[in-house]
């Protein structure tokens, strides 16, 4: 298997991992093993009934990933690939490290709620490296960027994605401390007890993951009308449409969720949406350095300084 069908593999797998995560915490079986790590209720294999099923199956998943993670970072140093495919494959392995670590601190200390929070965002960092990897295994050398008028285009186009990215960790880290500290109930959907603005740490916490959402639907949306205006490349429009429709997906799930009092469905629906549009947000970002995409600047630089064949 060829390096970028073996990450997106693991691409996918991770996906499937950050979901059912998110089951295991809305099922509150988070501890149904117990707290022991790496054995389950002192046992490698366990009964499997309920909670510690649950949490096993999770377990499982990881390891799965885990082992197809080692055999994608082995391929990438017997490989001829760019050197910054092979930097980033190192990242990739230091952050599994760290996130089988922050698993096991998770269980080992009864789940506390800050390492819950961090350990989805290495998760999503893990997520953006592997689809780093999946669309630049194929280059064999790291890009040069064509000068061209453009360049400062490709620059903010850049940094505009690089903050999306950001918000959405954002988004992630706050959302993970709402969900394991019970708080997504606390305000209404226009206030918090009897007041408009929120008074308690709790609240203040909730009314920040969702002015969260709401600021990165509108940037999106924003960015999918600036992209129209300045005509960016037509396959940047595409994903920013995609995403657009994404995180208006996931807001109404988040919506639903609300109004279901966390119904768990909704929840899990709710992670997926979110963790999609990371995943396409963040293979936009990818693009926007790849060959692909700077063959795509360079050939519309090129018909662009052809002459006129009627001026010939």
């Amino acid at each position: 298997m060829t390096i970028k069908r073996l990450a997106l593999l693991t691409v996918l797998l991770t996906y499937v991992l950050i979901v059912f995560g998110g089951y295991v915490a809305s099922s509150k079986s988070g501890m149904g093993c117990g707290p022991e790590w790496p054995l389950c209720n002192g046992e490698i294999v366990p009964a499997f009934h309920g909670e510690t099923l649950i949490e096993f199956t999770h377990r499982v998943i990881g390891a799965i990933l885990g082992i197809i993670s080692f055999v994608l970072f082995a391929k990438i140093l017997r490989t001829e690939v760019s050197p910054s495919v092979r930097a980033v494959g190192y990242w990739m392995l230091f952050l599994l490290i760290i996130q089988v670590l922050l698993g096991a601190l998770v269980v080992l200390k009864d789940l506390p709620t800050s390492v819950i929070a961090i350990h989805l965002i290495i998760a999503m960092l893990f997520l953006a490296s592997l689809i780093w990897i999946w669309r630049r295994a194929e280059e064999k050398a790291d890009i040069q960027t064509y000068p061209s008028d453009r360049s400062d285009q490709q620059q903010r186009i850049k940094g505009h994605f690089n903050i999306v990215l950001v918000l959405l960790l954002l988004l992630f880290g706050f959302g993970a401390y709402v969900k394991h500290e019970s708080l997504g109930m606390i305000c209404g959907s226009f206030q918090c007890r009897n007041s408009f603005l929120p008074m308690t740490g709790p609240e203040i916490i909730q009314t920040i993951h969702r002015g969260l959402a709401f600021i990165l639907a509108l940037y999106i949306l924003f960015l999918v009308f600036l992209s129209l205006k300045k005509g960016w490349d037509g396959k940047i429009q595409k994903r920013l449409i995609l995403s657009a429709i994404t995180v208006l997906i996931q807001v109404g799930l988040g919506v639903l969720t609300i109004t279901s009092s966390i119904d768990i469905s909704w929840a899990m629906l709710h992670l997926a949406a979110g963790t999609l549009l990371f995943a396409l947000v963040a293979e936009t970002r990818v693009y926007l350095g790849s060959a692909a995409f700077l063959k795509t600047k360079l050939s519309i630089l090129t018909n662009h300084n052809l002459p006129n064949k009627t001026e010939v």
